[in-house]
């Protein structure tokens, strides 16, 4: 009977100094170098003999070697099919028995019974994921950029907010300077206060575009062009669609937004570092705005639609 292969990494029939992923049920696109095997053992003749050979999706099993009187096991026979692990001079390769290294065209090799090198953390079409610095890196000179971007648009409510800071902590120091106590507050007052909110949407705002542009375009900001990484639909290679990018986005600007609010903002501010952080235990890699959106951040660009 057919056998089903499991996803994985299988030597390459097309290419028999590499490997190619296998998605379960079709190769992908997706190669790497064959790692080096260590040195098999060479099993008994009867062992070989007797041994059943693996089997692929689609090809008929194999039944044995007939042996006859006065031949040896292995041997090539006058007038029969060639032997499993015996070639004969002329005669065609008997099928259903795989030789090693060898596959047939659509189907996975076998995978050898010796022992390959870990496999990095990837998607299950086999794209390796970001490393969490990686992330960070881009998500720092993205802000950067959205910071410079959106100046020209909220200079006008900073320079305000500096204003009402600078008399905040005046009357502050002259109170203490004239001998009063002055009053234990854990925020800001909110002649302070309102020209933080305006800032705060208008960057928010900002971000959203710049990220969804990029994204639904190329799914990489230039910060993650930058460093070299990408986002995509766990499943599904390619930029993300709008509606992805949206839901990641939405966690990250709501958890933004309520950690803005006086009293419950320090609860949401460590939902936002919960966030950040959450890559670093994952076993997909994902923070908690990709489990929203169904993403991941990839090694490379991604191809387009």
């Amino acid at each position: 009977m057919p056998v089903d292969f499991p996803a994985g990494w299988y030597d390459d029939p097309n290419d028999l100094k590499g490997q190619r992923y296998w998605d379960g049920a079709s190769w992908t696109e997706h190669r790497r170098p064959r790692p080096g095997p260590a040195e098999p053992t060479e099993p008994p003749v009867t062992e070989r003999a007797t041994a059943a050979p693996l089997v692929y999706p689609g090809a008929a099993p194999y039944q044995g070697p007939a042996f006859q009187p006065g031949h040896q096991p292995g041997a090539p026979q006058p007038g029969g099919p060639q032997q499993y692990g015996a070639p004969q001079h002329g005669a065609p390769q008997q099928y259903g028995a795989p030789q090693y290294g060898a596959g047939q065209p659509g189907m996975p090799p076998y995978q050898a019974g010796f022992g390959y090198a870990p496999q990095v953390p990837s998607t299950p079409d086999g794209v390796p994921l970001s490393g969490w610095w990686k992330r960070v890196g881009a998500r720092i000179l993205d802000g950067l950029i959205v910071m410079v971007v959106s100046l020209p648009f909220s200079g006008w409510f900073w320079y305000q907010y500096v204003l009402a800071l600078t008399d905040y902590q005046r009357d502050v120091f002259d109170r203490a300077v004239a001998g009063e106590s002055p009053a234990f507050e854990t925020t800001l007052p909110w002649d302070v206060y309102q020209w933080i909110l305006p800032i705060a949407g208008i960057a928010l705002v900002i971000n959203f575009a710049y990220e969804y542009f990029f994204l639904v375009r190329s799914g990489a900001t230039p910060g993650k062009k930058a460093v070299g990484i990408s986002v995509r639909l766990r499943e599904v290679p390619g930029p993300p669609p709008g509606l992805a990018v949206a839901k990641r986005y939405g966690l990250y600007a709501g958890v933004s937004l309520l950690g803005a609010i006086p009293g419950i903002g320090t609860l949401f501010s460590m939902v936002g570092l919960l966030d950040v952080l959450w890559p670093l235990w994952d076993d997909k890699k994902q923070a908690l705005h990709d489990k929203v959106g169904k993403t991941n951040v990839v090694l490379g660009p991604q191809p387009r639609r």
